[in-house]
């Protein structure tokens, strides 16, 4: 049976038209990936300055959580001080060390 004849189905993307994971850290983190939790901290550093907001983010108080090929990094911000959650949420890929914001509940 074809997707073709099924009105609701989608065909699987390739490769090359699969957009962007959201962000990327430094070219060298790129390069070398994220094995240690001192290079996740650089990544995400890197990641955060970035954006337009990067003032509110306390990545000295950064929570890092190893997860076999990720790192799940929790930081802080000042805006948010007073509400749950209080913190912004990022995965760090030890293979490649691109940053990727997640979203937090």
């Amino acid at each position: 049976m074809s997707c073709l004849t099924l009105p609701g189905c989608q065909q699987p993307q390739s490769a090359a038209s699969k957009p962007e994971p959201e962000g990327a850290a430094s070219a060298e983190a790129a390069q070398t990936g994220a094995a240690t939790e001192a290079a996740a901290r650089s990544a995400v550093a890197a990641y955060v300055r970035q954006q337009p907001n990067a003032a509110l983010f306390q990545l000295d108080s950064a929570r890092f959580m190893n997860l076999d090929t990720l790192w799940q990094v929790m930081v802080p911000r000042t805006d948010w001080a007073k509400r749950m959650p209080n913190a912004a949420a990022f995965e760090v890929s030890k293979k490649t060390g691109r940053v990727t914001t997640l979203m937090v509940k």
